[in-house]
């Protein structure tokens, strides 16, 4: 089901309006589904009928993407704020401390979902925040030039590259390992998505002196790296384990930076893996962990 949702989140002006925009489907503990920055909730749809199985869904468009409109002037589009916004979101939806998933930006703020104990558990697909300077150069270059190009492409033209395979892959092999999987009217709703995005600009910008640097004690984590990812290199999976020691590191064979859609039987297992470790108690099974050490 696909909705809105309206409520306040503080700001040195006073409380500041925000709506969002989300599809809810399924039954069981909350989960909510983060995206990357320039995508929207759609991303997650290739999983969405799998973890609804076992969970209440919420799939969300953040802040600026997708349907949610940009927030209003006295909120920054920057982690701490947007920490801020998920909060009062489960906190409208009585979402009491879900399960999270994100991908990519979505990552980074399930994670800092997590050190705020906003939530019981925490699945992290190739996110944000654990670059060296100069991959966070290059993977913002990338994305730059990747949404540049969404907005100077006419929508016919768009249509006519996601009608074969070929074209599939020269719009999205930057984020799928797999590309020609993706459905055309999904490419081409994510490349208008891209083009369309009001808050790509200031949360990119936020986005550059980002470094996540704390561990996530308590709680069940699991922070999962593409072998084929081409734009956050898997490499950083391995600082995201030396800074979050207690994280179950995995390995996506075949995947890109949006494994959602290269390996979907993979990426729901892991994430209901995750949320289980919760239900059972934080435990981890360190047997299952399979070590990203010594990527390059």
């Amino acid at each position: 089901m696909s909705a809105t949702v309206a409520f306040t989140v503080p700001s040195a002006r006073g409380p500041q309006p925000v709506t969002v925009s989300y599809a809810r489907v399924g039954a069981g503990e909350p989960l909510l589904l983060l995206h990357g920055i320039g995508h929207h909730r759609q991303a997650w749809d290739p999983v969405v009928d799998i973890l609804a199985a076992e969970r209440d869904v919420i799939a969300v468009d953040l802040p600026g993407f997708g349907a949610s409109p940009a927030l209003p002037d006295g909120l920054a589009y920057d982690l701490p704020t947007t920490a801020a916004v998920f909060g009062a979101l489960c906190e409208t939806l009585e979402l009491d401390r879900p399960h999270v998933a994100g991908n990519s930006l979505g990552g980074l703020l399930a994670l800092e979902l997590g050190r705020e104990k906003l939530v019981r558990s925490v699945t992290a697909l190739s996110p944000a925040g654990f670059w060296s300077e100069a991959e966070r150069r290059y993977a913002f270059g990338v994305l730059l030039a990747m949404r540049q190009i969404s907005r100077r492409m006419p929508v016919p033209l768009v249509e006519r590259l996601a009608s074969t395979a070929a074209g599939r892959t020269a719009l999205t092999s930057t984020i799928y390992a797999r590309p020609a999987r993706r459905s055309p009217e999904a490419v081409v709703a994510e490349t208008l998505a891209l083009a369309r995005a009001t808050g790509f600009d200031q949360t990119l910008r936020a986005g550059g002196g980002i470094r996540f640097t704390d561990d996530v004690p308590d709680i069940p984590v699991t922070v999962g790296w593409g072998t084929r990812d081409w734009l956050l290199v898997r490499r950083q999976g391995v600082r995201a384990k030396q800074t979050i020691p207690g994280a179950r590191l995995v390995r996506l064979p075949g995947c890109g930076h949006c494994p959602m859609n290269d390996d979907p039987a993979l990426v729901a297992r892991v994430i209901l893996d995750g949320s289980r470790d919760a239900t059972l108690g934080g435990s981890r099974d360190g047997s299952r962990d399979r070590s990203l050490d010594g990527s390059r």
